[in-house]
């Protein structure tokens, strides 16, 4: 069963029917991002909807552009608050939170798969990460192996991977 199929048939969650390549297309345009194929198959098969799902369909934009820069913003506030400096922005000379913008600017964007699990942008395969702040697991090898472990449902996958995405990949644990 596919990762859509699992969350189907738990009867946990509710699925609003998968969306629509013009959906997809729209999202994309409004949003300025790339579904990775993995993450708009799942989208397409059937939409999870409910607390922790992001609300692609529906009219809350702002809770969605909030998710979208969740991950920037929450490095940035451990850049400000808690001292973290990433090695790869150079030297902390300056100002820290402009420096540290500049360089999270070109990292690949991650885009919300539900609360604060993503997938980077346009790479396919690439395993879930969980990014809150400046910390950051795999919480799965693809999205069914994250549905396993998030959730319980179907099996764990029998294989290992490490995350590749730049910049998110060097700060998971």
């Amino acid at each position: 069963m596919t990762a859509a199929e699992l969350l189907a048939a738990s009867g946990r969650f509710t699925i609003a029917p998968g969306l629509t390549d013009r959906e997809v297309a729209d999202l994309e345009a409004e949003f300025a991002f790339t579904f990775a194929p993995d993450h708009r198959e799942f989208l397409k098969a059937g939409l999870p909807t409910g607390i922790g799902w992001p609300d692609w369909r529906g009219g809350d934009r702002p809770s969605l552009r909030s998710a979208l820069a969740g991950p920037v913003e929450g490095v940035l506030f451990d850049v400000a608050e808690n001292d973290f400096w990433y090695e790869g922005w150079g030297s902390p000379l300056g100002d820290r939170v402009s420096t540290a913008r500049a360089g999270l600017m070109i990292a690949p964007r991650m885009i919300p798969l539900y609360a604060h699990r993503y997938l980077p942008a346009v790479i396919p395969g690439h395993p879930v990460l969980s990014i809150y702040q400046s910390d950051v697991l795999c919480y799965g090898v693809d999205i069914s192996d994250w549905v396993n472990r998030e959730f319980g449902l179907g099996e764990p996958a029998n294989r290992r991977v490490r995350p590749t995405v730049p910049f998110w990949s060097a700060l998971a644990s």
